[in-house]
């Protein structure tokens, strides 16, 4: 009987210590859950974690995702800001004061050339300017005497047209001598050179020097050549069959070669009316809208013309991805990160400064949100949001894939 008795109760010791053991074990995992349950769908990245990641947030861009027209081209600068800079008349090459690439300033000095010839054209200028002064004493004196009926008419006649051809030679190699940037009135105070200057005619750089010291140049010889890429802009080749959706003052997204991050925006102002012949395209010129330095003519660009006016809410491919049948993004959630600390703490972790400015604990949090995706475009991709966000909210434009890969690998921690 006493047996039975310390049985039963053995039995009841052992009942209630399962129980309790049950209980504990329910709470602490009804804590754990809702710990796993507090950082769902967030992801907590420190910043040498986003440097690794080359991490990059934007916000959400309205972008034009209707008709649209590819192109493909190069920059140029109008003929009015290109030059080829040739001499007047043939001589040897003395001096070159620039270097390819110097920018220089219209009316500077870029070359001198010197020859025995240019001696000649000012002392046969001063020789016709003074022979003039007599010619035109001449005529006015063989004017009266005729008027006055005391000359001859022959006489009168002659002394006309000596004067008036002595004049017109006069004329001529006045301005022959301003063209060679020689002074007529010093040439007449007796000062004759042996050089002239060969100055810029516009603003701009020197891209190609085709002489040397001492070489003989020729009037049809191209010395220098120099642009204006100040007055650079798009030249784009639009094909046969989308020729008429492309009118003056559309707006045209492009990038360049050699920049292909950066996206430039450029407006047409006019569109050719003759297609090349081998390519059936024609040429559309656009004038870019940012201020960009670095831009050379001949680069190759590519763009896309909308031309519809319905613009929406867009974000590059990558700052998308797709976990089944739904679509999500990463946006910037401080709320979550300091969640994120405060669990930390009740765990026993040292307290943690919330600061995202601060070098030293400088995490970020970023909370994965559904979205519904639609019309996608050179790389955008339309945004339909499920549930509202305020309008400067920041996104992860570039690696949500890696970011959806890490949460699904902590969980998978947790799990285990």
């Amino acid at each position: 009987m006493i047996m039975m008795k310390s049985k039963i109760i053995m039995a009841f010791v052992v009942a209630a210590t399962l129980m309790s053991c049950n209980s504990n074990s329910k709470k602490a995992s009804e804590s754990e859950e809702h710990e796993e349950h507090g950082n769902e769908n967030v992801v907590v990245l420190n910043k040498n974690q986003r440097e690794a990641l080359n991490l990059k947030l934007g916000t959400f861009q309205m972008r034009n995702l209707t008709t649209v027209v590819k192109s493909n081209g190069q920059l140029e600068v109008p003929p009015a800001s290109s030059a080829e800079l040739t001499a007047f008349i043939g001589g040897n090459v003395k001096e070159i004061d620039v270097f390819h690439g110097d920018k220089v300033i219209k009316g500077q000095q870029l070359v001198v050339l010197e020859h025995p010839n240019y001696i000649a054209l000012q002392e046969e200028f001063a020789e016709i300017a003074n022979r003039l002064e007599f010619l035109e004493l001449e005529f006015e004196r063989q004017k009266e005497l005729f008027e006055n009926n005391v000359g001859a008419g022959r006489d009168f006649q002659q002394a006309k047209a000596e004067y008036n051809t002595a004049k017109a030679k006069y004329e001529g190699l006045k301005s022959r001598l301003q063209l060679l940037n020689l002074s007529p009135d010093k040439v007449m105070e007796g000062k004759i050179s042996n050089t002239i200057a060969i100055k810029s005619p516009i603003n701009g750089f020197v891209n190609k020097i085709n002489i040397k010291v001492g070489s003989y140049v020729d009037a049809k010889d191209i010395l220098l050549e120099m642009t204006d890429n100040s007055a650079i802009h798009a030249d784009f080749m639009v094909y046969e069959k989308d020729v008429h959706l492309v009118k003056e003052g559309q707006k045209i997204h492009f990038t360049v070669s050699n920049r292909p991050d950066e996206e430039f925006t450029a407006n047409v102002f006019a569109v050719g009316k003759q297609f090349e012949a081998n390519t059936r395209a024609v040429h559309v010129h656009a004038k870019i809208n940012e201020k960009v330095s670095g831009l050379i003519p001949g680069m190759y660009i590519s763009g896309h013309l909308h031309t519809d006016e319905k613009y929406t809410r867009t974000l590059p491919n990558d700052a998308l991805v797709t976990e089944g049948t739904k679509s999500y993004i990463f946006i910037l959630d401080n709320e979550s990160l300091e969640e994120h600390a405060e669990e930390e703490n009740d765990e026993g972790h040292e307290h943690v400064d919330v600061d995202v400015d601060n070098d030293e604990h400088d995490k970020m949090a970023f909370k994965m949100t559904e979205v519904i995706p639609g019309l996608k475009d050179d790389g955008y991709t339309e945004i339909h949001l499920i549930d509202s966000l305020p309008e400067n909210t920041k996104v992860v434009m570039n690696v949500a894939y890696y970011l959806l890969a890490d949460m699904k690998k902590e969980e998978t921690e947790h799990d285990h």
